[in-house]
């Protein structure tokens, strides 16, 4: 039973009811051509390029004033993202036409239109490439576009034209990100925008936008004065940022439960503007129809009396497990509390010999063999067939707070916020005191692959969480209507999953259309979600699903035994990698990382190693800071010499050949000749980090303690202030054609760009990259709320590799993004328990990724190309 399959099935079958409930205007076609006798608007066009939101942006524009226009009376607005496109007379939109048309018919008000199209940075430097500032500006949650649009933009576009104040009759409209970008603006400022219109819109996780269903459904008892339509192709794109079907189905469910005028439009084709084009029409019908009614889906909860499997029935003929129940458990990981737990142990146990286990969650119902689970039973029986090997299972409920109020029926206070908080405390806590404790009587393997965690609801997404934490402890998964939604953060793992490198975990889960749908969440599609993400990212994972039911165990407990016997299956996994999905311009992990290459170290036992750095061949060098000493790595060879007896926390070749590098202690910058050793004195009285070098010799220091960057003309050896403010500005790096500066921020969360202009004078100044940061263990893990994350991701050394991808060094891994500033994903950190300071591309045809971290410099082959 292969997950795919249960997936599309159900969402194609969703899809395929919206449509019949989503007829087309007959209109249509006809709303698209000129009519005669139609009265036709202008277009006239425009550049803006005076942002200081978006610095050194310049972006065309072009205004459509109807003819209709009476500068006495104040028209309606429509704000288009990508502007170009909607504006072309014969493109998929045709708003010109398209407005001439329903405006004569008196089907949408008289309204100006503004076509706007995202930012360039446009280079300045001989060679350097202009930068595109689309995904920033709209793939991003918060105000700064909103601001842009309003205090900025519409000014200087709508000079001179009289535009309604009034929201209601002020629309936004974008496709792809763009049309993520036109929900943010009124999501943002209600009070000037009421009307959405989002075509295939971008509710994934290119920066942050899987956060909105969870966003919608808190504003419930006070809905925001907007009114949303949504496009959406049944084929749409899944890929490394997310699925736009399931992410756009999300977004409607959310509308839907929190009271919004919403109409959810599934067309055929996937992420083209042709499907969102033909229904344009209709579409502003709808938009601009005081009396449209939203679409409703209503979630069936029927389904069949539940009967036991077959291997769920006791079996006298088999040999039978024991069940012991254990004394309460007093914890000190998690503090003050208590919590009742039982283990069984197979009939087939051997002492002495490494046995499997699994831990349940909410354990004693999974226990108790009258009930749907009966898990001590379906073991006896799967083991005696040889269907699972002889495994222990160590049933743990939820642990009560002994300073509060139990709940209802005596339930425990800590389970929602043991259950349901990302981050290992938890698995902390089985760790450090349960696993030991029962190997203290039972002998238990070691292994994580004979080592599995399960549960359902809240149980299921802690399951999850202590695997994807530690998966060298638990490399099974078992979910039943799991809990990844926003309870506490938990709706966050679909995006985590596809940007992270995957971890050696086997995965099933179990869920129904039926399952709950509430404030937190919809269970059903956040699980399909999650199914989705760990399906692309080539996890051993299966779905089943079902239509019907609820959040309740029927399901779930009905298929145990099988779902057992999938989880504990002996055949290995090939990993099924499916990225047709992904455009030319993503990169996905799975096109970067090769199978089979993992991490290896190349220098061990160092004082102190940074400095990574690497030359045209591929030789590597790198800085031990405690030694102190430089050395190079031989490409041919791999043999090792010292190049001088030196300190440096920053290396890189200048344009003269020699080794550049920074002496924080020592508060200078010094040259190295690489054949004598020799060194120079470039800057003195500086207090330098990193470093970065063009190749017409202007040279960049991060000054981390002063939050400065420093500018040196190596010619002149004149040293000034490039830059300010960047909080502990650390790692720095060039782009290839050495026309944008990366500057990652050791106190915050964000790498900045600039774009570098032909004197080495810096502008264009954007916190284009946002870095993912460590939860922090010691935190407030409120309901409803984000986990609490480190204020500080400690951004640190960078490189860039052939293709343009931004390597950044942090407290979590290797952050990789794109050369649009978007997060392709996370390597994970080799030695966790040392500090990762630096990296760089070096080795044969520079396609391996070398990093300080420690005492050991490792590195890992990738696909760089």
């Amino acid at each position: 039973m292969k997950q795919p399959r249960f997936l599309l099935a159900h969402t194609l079958a969703l899809f395929a009811i919206l449509s019949c409930c989503s007829p087309l205007y007959s209109d249509d076609a006809k709303d698209r051509e000129p009519q005669p006798g139609v009265p036709q608007g202008k277009v006239t066009n425009g550049t803006f390029d005076s942002s200081e939101i978006y610095p050194g942006t310049t972006r065309e524009y072009s205004v459509y004033v109807p003819a209709q226009y009476d500068a006495s009376k104040p028209a309606s607005l429509m704000v288009f993202m990508d502007g170009k496109n909607y504006a072309k007379p014969n493109g998929s939109f045709r708003v010109p036409t398209v407005f001439d048309n329903l405006i004569a018919q008196k089907a949408m008000p008289v309204t100006i239109a503004v076509f706007v199209n995202p930012g360039t940075v446009a280079a300045t430097k001989e060679g350097a490439s202009n930068q595109s500032n689309r995904s920033f500006e709209y793939d991003a949650l918060g105000d700064r576009y909103s601001k842009f649009l309003l205090d900025e933009f519409l000014p200087v576009a709508l000079k001179d034209l009289n535009v309604s104040s009034d929201p209601q009759q002020r629309a936004v409209c974008g496709i792809s990100s763009g049309g993520i970008c036109a929900f943010t603006v009124a999501w943002e400022r209600p009070d000037q925008f009421s009307k959405v219109l989002s075509q295939i819109g971008s509710y994934t996780n290119i920066r942050g936008g899987w956060a909105y269903p969870g966003l919608i459904r808190q504003t419930k008892d006070a809905p925001k004065p907007i009114k949303v339509y949504l496009q959406e192709g049944k084929d749409d794109l899944s890929n490394l940022h997310g699925s736009w079907p399931l992410g756009n189905q999300d977004v409607a469910a959310a509308l839907q439960f929190s009271g919004y005028t919403y109409k959810q439009e599934i067309t055929e084709g996937g992420h083209s503007s042709k499907w969102g084009g033909k229904v344009f029409p209709s579409a502003l019908r709808w938009l601009w129809d005081d009396s449209a009614e939203s679409t409703h889906i209503e979630q069936s909860h029927e389904a069949p009396k539940w009967e036991p499997h077959s291997d769920a029935i006791v079996n006298e003929n088999v040999p039978q497990g024991v069940v012991e129940a254990m004394p309460p458990w007093e914890s000190k990981v998690l503090k003050n509390t208590i919590r009742d737990w039982s283990i069984y142990v197979p009939a087939q146990y051997k002492a002495g010999e490494p046995t499997a286990f699994m831990i349940f969650q909410d354990g004693l119902g999974f226990a108790n063999t009258k009930r749907n689970w009966r898990v001590p039973v379906v073991f006896d029986n799967l083991i005696a067939k040889g269907e699972m090997p002889p495994t222990i299972a160590i049933f743990l409920n939820p642990g009560h707070d002994q300073t509060k109020t139990r709940g209802k029926n005596g339930r425990p206070s800590d389970r929602s916020l043991e259950y349901d908080s990302l981050g290992d405390r938890y698995t902390r806590f089985l760790l450090e005191e349960i696993i030991p404790e029962v190997s203290k009587k039972y002998s238990l393997t070691s292994d994580p692959s004979q080592r599995a965690i399960g549960g359902s609801s809240s149980g299921a997404i802690c399951a999850f969480t202590a695997a994807w934490e530690h998966p060298e402890a638990f490399g099974k998964v078992y979910s039943s209507v799991g809990s990844f939604t926003n309870l506490r953060g938990g709706n966050v793992y679909p995006a985590l999953v596809r940007k992270t490198e995957p971890k050696p975990i086997r995965v099933y889960m179990a869920d129904t259309s039926g399952d709950v749908d509430n404030a937190f969440g919809s269970w059903a599609w956040s699980n399909q979600r999650m199914a989705a993400a760990l399906q692309y990212m080539g996890y051993d994972v299966r779905f089943d699903w079902a239509e019907g039911y609820g959040h309740n165990s029927e399901f779930g407990g009905a298929n145990f035994p099988e779902a057992m016997k999938w989880l504990w299956r002996t055949e290995t996994n090939e990993p099924e990698i499916n990225t047709k999905d992904d455009l030319r311009s993503d990169f996905t992990l799975l096109n970067l990382l090769i199978p089979g290459e993992s991490w290896e170290p190349v220098v061990q036992d160092l004082g102190f190693a940074d400095a990574p750095c690497t030359d045209a061949e591929g030789n590597f060098y790198y800085s031990d800071m405690r030694a102190p000493g430089v050395y190079r790595i031989n490409v041919a060879d791999g043999s090792q010499d010292e190049i001088a007896k030196e300190s440096i926390s920053g290396l890189e070749f200048g344009p003269d050949g020699r080794l550049y590098g920074c002496q924080g202690s020592q508060k200078r910058i010094i040259a190295i000749d690489v054949a004598s050793g020799e060194t120079e004195v470039i800057a003195t009285d500086v207090a330098p980090n990193d470093l970065a070098i063009t190749s017409d010799g202007h040279l960049f220091f991060t000054q981390t303690r002063d939050q400065q960057i420093i500018h040196i003309d190596l010619k002149t050896k004149k040293v000034s202030v490039a830059d300010t403010g960047i909080l502990r500005p650390n790692g720095i790096a060039l782009t290839n054609d050495q026309g944008t500066l990366a500057v990652s921020e050791y106190g915050g969360h964000s790498t900045w760009t600039f774009r570098v202009n032909s004197d080495g004078s810096l502008d264009a100044k954007m916190p284009t990259m946002t870095l993912r940061q460590p939860i922090d263990p010691k935190g407030e893990f409120n309901f409803n709320q984000p986990p609490p994350y480190m204020p500080s991701a400690r951004g640190d050394g960078m490189a860039v590799d052939k293709r343009g991808r931004y390597y950044v060094t942090s407290a979590l891994g290797v952050q990789i993004f794109d050369p649009t500033s978007r997060m392709c994903g996370v390597l994970p950190t080799p030695d966790s328990s040392q500090p990762l300071t630096s990296c760089i591309l070096a080795g044969k045809d520079h396609q391996y990724l070398y990093v300080t971290n420690g005492k050991t410099i490792y590195r890992r082959k990738l696909s760089v190309q």
